[in-house]
C-alpha cells in the first residue's frame, strides 16, 4: 500500500477516536455544532493548522525543536478538517440542518 494511503487510513482512525470524545453518545453535541459558520469555520480551523505547521517549520529552520504538537499531528488534523469541509459542503455532516447552506445560513426558498 502506498504510504499516502496509509496516512489517510491513520487519519480516519484518528478521526474516529476524536469523534468518541467530541460527539459521544452521552452528549447532546453533534459534529456540526462545532462549526457555527459551517464551512467557513472549518476553513478557519484548517488555516490554524497550516499556520501552526509554518510556525513549527520556521522555528526548526533556525534550530528550534517542536515542544508540543508535531508537524505530522497538525498535518493529519488538517486532512481531517478538510474531510469535514467536504462533508459539510455536501450537507452530510452529523447534526447539520437541512434547511441551512454550507455556511450555515438559512436556505432561501423560491416562491
Amino acid at each position: 500500500m502506498k504510504e499516502s494511503l496509509k496516512v489517510l487510513q491513520e487519519c480516519a482512525e484518528l478521526q474516529q477516536k476524536k469523534s468518541r470524545d467530541y460527539q459521544n453518545e452521552n452528549s447532546r453535541i453533534r459534529q456540526a455544532d462545532h462549526y457555527p459558520r459551517g464551512c467557513a469555520t472549518i476553513l478557519d480551523m484548517v488555516h490554524q493548522k497550516i499556520t501552526r505547521i509554518y510556525s513549527v517549520m520556521e522555528a526548526a529552520e533556525v534550530g528550534g525543536d517542536p515542544n508540543f504538537e508535531s508537524l505530522e499531528d497538525s498535518a493529519k488534523d488538517a486532512i481531517n478538517y478538510l474531510s469535514f469541509f467536504v462533508s459539510y459542503n455536501r450537507g452530510m455532516m452529523e447534526g447539520q440542518s437541512s434547511d441551512k447552506d454550507y455556511l450555515n445560513k438559512p436556505i432561501k426558498k423560491e416562491e
